[in-house]
């Protein structure tokens, strides 16, 4: 073996070793986060990452309509491959390809959440994947079917389109970041206090002129104290003011690497699924130390005794 052919042969050893493990821990991460985080209802969801379980309904703001069949959904994703072969290659590819990022509307027993599905893994249920030969499909999904004898013989110019959508009524499984705005369940007491003392402090005269009273230019710690127990029932009257505002429950992309995972499936059948991608991962890494292994025993260093 030339020294080129060495040189990629190692490459792509030492690659498929590298991506395999890489994968497999990554899957048996992603596969430890979904066993081991508990459901939680979205009433009394804790802050911060968590799992959540419920049905979709639609939003207010009227139906999304699937860009390839036209079918109202909640959210889709779309493929579109060309057929071409040259030689004897033969391969489909991408020419076009999107996913929704309209907001999805969660629903549980205690509540409801709004989920941003943007950065997310989705896996939805329903899939259609069909054939035609033109750019965009005609008539929705009702293109040719095609055997193993017309992929064969079919040329160039062909195409497979593949919507995937997520529908009113569907369960969803949702593990990410949660967040609550407005209402009393979302009010932290030193935070507004934190707010209402940076508010006063930006007019430092109107803060003497209120809190100075021995008229020395400057708070001492009596006045010091006296002024923060104000701007704590001052956070309090406030936030009694907007008592009624909504709750609104968000859940999104963690800041993390945490894995953020919206599928029709529950965690049971995601981490099966995992698990079996993380051990094709670790095969790909046995496969790739193997062979490079074997380049390295019997290519790299019988060369270099020969040299």
């Amino acid at each position: 073996m030339d020294v080129g052919g060495l040189a990629i042969s190692m490459a792509f050893s030492v690659g498929a070793c590298v991506g395999g493990g890489w994968w497999c821990i990554k899957r048996l991460s992603e596969a430890r986060f979904l066993l081991n985080t508990p459901t939680s209802k979205i009433r009394s969801a804790a802050q911060g990452y968590v799992e959540l379980y419920g049905v979709l309904h639609a939003l207010d703001e009227g139906e999304v309509r699937a860009p390839l069949t036209g079918t109202p959904c909640l959210w889709w994703r779309f493929k579109i491959e060309e057929y071409e072969r040259s030689g004897k290659q033969r391969r489909w590819r991408v020419v076009e390809s999107g996913s929704s990022e309209a907001w999805l509307r969660l629903r549980d027993a205690t509540g409801e959440c709004l989920v941003n599905p943007r950065g997310a893994e989705v896996r939805p249920a329903t899939r259609q994947v069909w054939h035609g030969s033109e750019r965009r499909p005609l008539g929705g999904s009702e293109g040719s079917g095609l055997g193993l004898l017309g992929m064969l013989l079919m040329g160039d110019g062909q195409y497979r389109y593949t919507e995937e959508r997520l529908h009113a009524g569907q369960p969803l499984y949702a593990i990410g970041d949660f967040r609550t705005q407005g209402g009393a369940e979302a009010f932290d007491l030193t935070l507004a206090q934190g707010a209402v003392v940076r508010e006063w402090k930006s007019d430092f005269a109107g803060l003497l002129q209120r809190f100075d009273s021995n008229g020395d230019g400057q708070l001492d710690q009596r006045e010091w104290e006296r002024m923060r127990e104000s701007a704590r029932a001052e956070a309090q009257r406030r936030q009694l003011g907007r008592g009624e505002v909504p709750v609104h429950h968000q859940l999104r992309k963690p800041g993390e690497s945490y894995p953020f995972i919206l599928s029709s499936h529950g965690e049971d059948v995601l981490a099966r699924g995992f698990y079996w991608q993380a051990a094709g991962g670790a095969l790909l890494c046995l496969a790739g130390a193997l062979a490079t292994a074997w380049l390295v025993g019997n290519v790299l260093l019988p060369g270099l005794a020969a040299g």
